[in-house]
């Protein structure tokens, strides 16, 4: 196991962990559903409206629940259904991909307890040339008490194609120190490009690890962005790969931890080739005794001439008690680049707030407007605005406690 001696888990301690008490899903879920109609409201309410998507995968306890992808797509080739039925219908166009090279099964040690143990999740192939419009919608719950959770996403995008996919983690039961620990596998070749939303809102229980890599090839392009709202504790390894001239890959991520939360995300952008461009926004706020670790990684290799990289880390601190641990880094191997990196983390300002305040708005009001314009900048880039709105109800059920 790691331990704080480990420079990546210097921060995070994982003492209280007990894998012994985590037991593994064998029986299926429920039959699977026809419609949204036939699902249970727990899970219908937390979707997407249909106009908005171009289809939808539902997922509880590792099984799938419902599927449904729009005709047209499917007669132009696009594959999106949970992995159990891909690894069965689509086997050579998976067995290249699924842990072979984005993230190797040794990785660390839970890559390698995912590799044992994974049991669900999406597969999305959009073959070359094909322009998705919607985006693809899927929602990953748990329900079943003291299982572990070990779904695995995997998205190829073939040249030229086009792609927007969004991905929600959400309990349905708490109480029973859950367990997840998923994989997530990108994968964009030459000329295309995918927009990946990935939101975590797990229950205060929940002892959640994430290894997410995407691979870029030559003149691809990567939009990811990640909401952090959940968990007990998260440790979140995200790395983008640029493996040829031209790529381009975009992280943004939005974090908003209370109570005595530990949210932990090392982030990494692998510059391996010239002419490659990346750019990383995490914006983190905090309250009560929560805590965030953000650690930013900018390798450009050797090989990586004109690189132009750039990493920035904003936190907002709501309480004293909440503490912020920021540590950008640079390892820089070629000669012709453009790297930079920045960090800030404060109070709200009190000019600010005297403004608004000053306009007619309580004090509360106030801090609920600076909170929200914080985050406006990575909201906005969330197009599906159902996900928004929950992403925002998310934000307004963390700031409920925070003055009363």
């Amino acid at each position: 196991m790691p331990t704080l001696r480990d420079e990546a888990w210097r921060r995070t301690s994982l003492r209280g962990l007990d894998l012994s008490h985590v037991r593994f899903q064998h029986e299926r879920a429920p039959t699977t559903a026809s419609s949204v109609e036939d699902l249970p409201d727990e899970l219908a309410r937390q979707l997407p409206a249909t106009e908005e998507i171009a289809g939808l995968l539902v997922h509880q306890d590792g099984s799938a629940r419902l599927h449904a992808l729009r005709d047209d797509l499917v007669k132009r080739g696009v594959v999106f259904t949970d992995m159990d039925a891909a690894v069965r219908e689509y086997a050579d166009l998976v067995r290249p991909y699924f842990m072979t090279d984005a993230v190797p099964i040794d990785d660390n040690k839970f890559s390698a307890l995912h590799a044992a143990f994974w049991q669900g999740g999406t597969f999305l192939y959009v073959p070359r040339g094909v322009r998705v419009d919607l985006p693809l919608h899927a929602l990953i719950a748990r329900r079943a008490s003291g299982v572990g959770s070990f779904p695995h996403t995997l998205i190829v995008v073939e040249e030229g194609a086009e792609v927007t996919y969004v991905e929600e983690y959400t309990s349905l039961t708490s109480g029973d120190a859950g367990f997840h620990d998923g994989v997530v596998e990108l994968y964009v070749k030459p000329g295309g490009r995918l927009t990946y939303v990935y939101i975590q809102n797990w229950a205060r229980d929940m002892w959640n690890f994430s290894t997410q890599r995407a691979v870029l090839s030559r003149d691809s392009s990567l939009t990811w962005i990640a909401g952090n709202f959940g968990s007990r504790l998260t440790k979140t390894f995200s790395r983008v790969a640029l493996r040829a001239p031209g790529a381009n890959g975009e992280m943004l991520g939005l974090l908003f931890a209370d109570g005595q939360q530990h949210l932990d995300i090392d982030t990494y952008q692998d510059h391996a080739a010239p002419h490659c461009t990346s750019n990383l926004l995490y914006k983190n706020v905090l309250k009560d005794r929560a805590r965030t670790v953000w650690r930013g990684m900018i390798w450009a290799r050797p090989e990586a001439q004109k690189t132009d990289a750039y990493q920035k880390n904003e936190n907002l601190l709501l309480s004293d008690s909440a503490r912020a641990d920021a540590i950008p880094g640079l390892e820089i191997e070629a000669n012709d680049l453009r790297c930079t990196h920045g960090v800030t983390a404060g109070k709200i300002d009190k000019d600010q707030l005297f403004y608004l305040m000053s306009r007619g708005l309580s004090e509360e009001q106030a801090q609920r407007m600076i909170v929200y314009g914080f985050f406006e900048p990575l909201l906005s880039r969330i197009s599906a605005e159902s996900v928004r709105a929950r992403v925002e109800r998310m934000i307004a059920v963390k700031l409920g406690g925070a003055w009363g």
